[in-house]
């Protein structure tokens, strides 16, 4: 499928924006851009069940891969998906299987229930890997008992993208939509755009969306529209 992709949808004014749809993002290992800010979180991961701790914290911005790598590791490990909140169930889980946080800090939990719960991950020789934008101590947990244990744990920082991890990223948004753009607008994304995960997703999302609205090709000259826009926005906020 190239970048001319059709919509059902009929243009009854100027311009119509497209029905929004679900595209599936690839996240197999093998899918996975390994670039130098990345290594020691991807090494970590692959390197189970041997890790030098049994609780991970993978911190890092949006975007930055937290999830993708949250999933190769459930499919290394077996691992669930847990709530830590009271009541959950999530202390038994933690017994028979390792388990999975994300978002940690902007999702929350009951920090008695995660005490134990990273108390059996470590007494029956489970695993816990628990995904977050920040580290540990910003999370203002009062109980002592956790803040000992989440000190214990290891935590691997994912940081801001290069530009060239950046153009590799745009590449791979554009492909999880069967979508493949010029190298030369790629640079173009790279040098206009703020140098990070979230933005080069919004980027991505507002160009595919205009181009299916206008039916037409995704060129330099629609890319920079889209740009100016969100500048424009920015510097309202």
């Amino acid at each position: 499928m190239s970048d001319t992709r059709k919509t059902q949808t009929r243009r009854t004014g100027a311009e119509q924006l497209p029905l929004q749809f679900d595209y599936a993002a690839a996240s197999g290992r093998d899918d996975l851009l390994v670039s130098e800010r990345l290594a020691a979180a991807v090494s970590l991961i692959d390197s189970w069940p041997d890790w030098p701790a049994p609780v991970v914290v993978l911190t890092g911005p949006p975007g930055s891969g937290k999830s993708h790598l949250a999933q190769i590791f459930r499919e290394l490990s077996g691992a669930t998906d847990i709530d830590a909140r009271a009541g959950s169930g999530s202390q038994q889980i933690a017994i028979d299987h390792s388990v999975v946080i994300e978002d940690a800090d902007r999702a929350g939990f009951d920090e008695v229930e995660l005490f134990h719960v990273i108390n059996n991950v470590r007494q029956h020789g489970r695993s816990l890997l628990i995904t977050a934008r920040s580290f540990p101590p910003s999370w203002n947990v009062e109980l002592p008992d956790l803040r000992s244990r989440l000190k214990a744990a290891m935590v691997v920082e994912i940081g801001p993208p290069d530009e060239a991890l950046l153009a590799q990223v745009i590449v791979k948004l554009f492909a999880d939509r069967q979508l493949y753009i010029d190298d030369k607008i790629v640079s173009y994304i790279v040098q206009r755009m703020e140098r990070s995960f979230s933005t080069a997703q919004d980027v991505v999302d507002r160009i595919d969306r205009l181009a299916l609205a206008r039916r037409t090709k995704i060129t330099r000259a629609l890319v920079s529209e889209v740009l100016e826009t969100i500048e424009e926005f920015e510097r309202q906020e």
